[in-house]
């Protein structure tokens, strides 16, 4: 992995050592808001935060228990004597893990919050800059009517805006923790514990929970983040076809020494896009996996849990690093007007053909007909690659209806962009 690239802070998210210190974050948190309902001895308190896990001697305990818990429990009691009789009190497991783990996601998604505000603004700043670059518009990869680069990232601007809304609700979705016991019916911990507890660790409390956090709130952040990773590899999919020889219209940075091909010393490849077009495939995989995990057996199974310890980590730290690979691409973004006016002429005005044929109805011919009349000149121009401007001005029916000098008016390229400035305002660009 090229250094630029690495992704340290979302890394250390999902390190165990972070994880068993939310762990542990949550069980203090939990006993203090026991000492707030005079059950632990609030004397007690200050040698309970003092309590550390030592992940070694977790590991020795984890080859006796098999249970993660119980040697973190074992762990942490060894680390401040009689108080330790306090933590965990009126707790299951999934208690500390879930609200644990909704801290380690609060945690990514701040990160990730931060890589598409960073992305949105990357493109409203090159949206700006070629506002007015004409381009050819194409759809089904063939050539369609002349925009403008900036329109097309516009509207990419759009949709990570609409993702960044998607985003927020995500992770208000996952912000929440349960401290309610074995089946959630807070048998053994009171619902003010709860919400003294979650509260004291930004989160809010489940209303209503099981012996889990339900999964539909973890499968609503994964998809969200599979939408994301989509976004992306739909705009990376556009620079790759862009980029390709016969078009080269953008190319994704390219620097002193780099190499494109092993064998080729020519290669320019679009590697970087490419990559991120592979990664967004994985992202989308793991959104089915936390939808399959949301269905599990009566008030909890753990099938869900094996599969978790790595759709998580993996679905954070994937978005993060194509985030910022392409954060990287659209900085460096080289950008060639002139290529893509060459481009637009390859035609020999075929562009114009709408035109020409609204301009016949709006003489007086039906729909069919001018339809037939445009659709004649233009298959010849396409094929013999004579210019369309020509071809019409020399067919006598058009004649009939158009004058020459009325035809030359209609090839105006200004005429496609007529609106490019309201677009952007309508999208808040100035």
């Amino acid at each position: 992995m090229i250094e630029r690239y690495s992704r340290p802070a979302m890394k250390k998210v999902w390190s165990d050592e972070n994880k068993f210190d939310k762990w542990l974050q949550v069980e203090v948190a939990v006993c203090e808001a026991w000492a707030e309902r005079d059950v632990v001895p609030r004397e007690a308190i200050p040698e309970i935060r003092k309590a550390t896990c030592d992940l070694v001697r977790m590991e020795e305990v984890l080859k006796e228990t098999h249970h993660d818990v119980t040697a973190f429990l074992r762990s942490v009691s060894e680390s401040i004597g009689e108080e330790s009789r306090f933590i965990h009190l009126g707790l299951t497991s999934s208690d500390v893990m879930d609200t644990a783990l909704a801290l380690q996601l609060v945690e990514a998604a701040d990160i990730l919050a931060k890589d598409i505000d960073g992305l949105t603004a990357v493109l409203e700043q090159r949206a700006l800059e070629h506002k007015h670059t004409i381009m050819m518009g194409r759809t089904h990869g063939v050539h369609a009517e002349p925009m403008t680069f900036g329109l097309k990232l516009a509207l990419w601007v759009e949709e990570m805006r609409r993702n960044t809304h998607r985003f927020a609700e995500a992770r208000k979705a996952i912000a929440v923790g349960k401290i309610s016991g074995a089946v959630g019916t807070h048998a053994t911990v009171p619902p003010e514990v709860e919400r003294i507890a979650c509260a004291k660790l930004g989160l809010e409390a489940a209303s209503v929970s099981n012996q889990v956090v339900q999964r539909d709130r973890h499968a609503q952040f994964v998809t969200t983040l599979a939408i994301i990773a989509s976004s992306l590899e739909k705009f990376a999919t556009e620079i790759r076809g862009l980029q390709r020889t016969e078009v080269l219209e953008v190319e994704e940075p390219f620097e002193q020494g780099q190499t494109g091909s092993s064998a080729m010393p020519h290669k320019r490849n679009p590697e970087l896009c490419e990559r991120i077009c592979g990664l967004a495939r994985l992202v989308r995989g793991h959104a089915l996996t936390a939808m399959e995990n949301i269905a599990l057996w009566h008030e909890r199974d753990i099938s869900h849990s094996s599969a978790e310890r790595i759709i998580l980590p993996d679905s954070c730290l994937v978005l993060d690093y194509v985030l910022n690979i392409f954060i990287y691409v659209m900085k460096g973004l080289q950008v060639y007007p002139e290529r893509m006016k060459e481009n637009i002429e390859l035609t020999k005005g075929l562009v114009f053909s709408q035109r020409v044929m609204l301009a016949l109805i709006d003489k007086g011919l039906s729909r069919e007909q001018a339809y037939k009349m445009v659709q004649r000149n233009a298959m010849r121009s396409w094929k013999v690659r004579e210019s369309f401007l020509g071809l019409l001005q020399n067919d006598p029916d058009v004649a009939k209806t158009l004058s020459n000098s009325e035809i030359e008016s209609i090839f105006d390229y200004g005429y496609f962009l007529r609106h490019v400035d309201e677009t952007f305002q309508r999208v808040g660009l100035g």
